[in-house]
């Protein structure tokens, strides 16, 4: 059980009597009559069963007891008109929804959004982050970051906001045996991503190489499809952004190179909501910063 609290009503009369050492000022500050303050501060004497002010000239000083009780009363109240501000803060200005893959906000976006924070911290981002398959039935989010919008309805392609290139090319850990003869890559297995499978024929497309496979395995996220190929079991095809950690630190090479593709990074907007001036700031700064690499 919570411990006896004081008189609530009185107690905002007696902190503000504590802090500015008068009555009539106190009732000022709130809105209240001299003779209501003064009736509070009577009913929280009444109810310590110890007296909190001394009379000091024409004012009120807190004695020992008030000054305690004065200080553990402003700190409640400072935490409390915190939270208040915080919750008002909230509803007033909803946080901006980003729907994305899980492998984009682990592999590229997150590491990165400390900047984005230093330069808006008075934008509130709020991350869902799924598969791609689970992205394209979202209709919540206020902006969905993706490169391949091919299984989206025509109408959200057409709203779709270019942001920066996209560069795809196969990977595979250092040693894995790959034969390249006759414009076509020859290896024991092919990573495929389950939702966006297309981008090895896009890539293959765009480097004029062929891979050719004996086997093939797939997995729902790209991170999963890198980690596979660290492990040495296969040839998976990744943006270049959410490979690089992997080929700098050796874990990966790239095994025939990075080809751009045309429709890139893209933003689709929520279908009913305008964009709002948080979601282009945000636009804005992920077209910097992807650009930048």
């Amino acid at each position: 059980m919570r411990p006896r609290l004081p008189p609530l009503a009185a107690l905002r009369a007696f902190e503000a009597v504590a802090r500015l050492g008068s009555v009539s000022r106190a009732a000022e500050e709130l809105g209240r009559t001299h003779g209501a303050v003064s009736k509070q501060l009577q009913a929280l004497r009444a109810d310590a069963g110890a007296p909190l002010f001394d009379k000091v000239g024409t004012g009120l000083q807190p004695n020992a007891a008030g000054r305690q009780l004065a200080q553990a009363v402003g700190r409640a109240f400072d935490d409390l008109g915190q939270a208040y501000a915080e919750v008002v803060r909230e509803a007033r200005a909803p946080a901006l929804r980003i729907a994305c893959s899980a492998s984009f906000a682990m592999g590229w976006l997150v590491p990165h959004l400390s900047r984005f924070s230093e330069l808006h911290p008075q934008v509130r981002l709020q991350l869902s982050m799924t598969s791609a398959k689970e992205m394209r039935e979202d209709r919540d989010a206020d902006l969905v970051i993706l490169w391949d919008r091919s299984a989206y309805p025509p109408e959200d392609q057409a709203r779709a906001v270019r942001i920066a290139d996209a560069q795809f090319g196969p990977v595979a850990a250092p040693g894995y045996p790959i034969e390249r003869r006759d414009g076509a890559l020859r290896v024991g297995r092919r990573i495929v991503h389950d939702h966006t499978a297309g981008a090895w024929a896009l890539w293959s497309q765009l480097s004029g190489l062929s891979m050719d496979a004996l086997a093939q395995i797939s997995f729902p996220h790209t991170h999963l499809c890198l980690q596979a190929a660290v492990a040495g079991m296969g040839v998976a095809v990744a943006e270049r952004r959410l490979a690089n950690a992997d080929l700098a630190a050796g874990r990966l090479v790239a095994v025939a190179g990075f080809a751009p593709f045309a429709d890139g990074f893209a933003a689709i907007p929520h279908r009913t909501r305008p964009l709002s001036p948080q979601a282009q700031v945000f636009l804005d700064w992920l077209a910097a910063e992807l650009d930048g690499g």
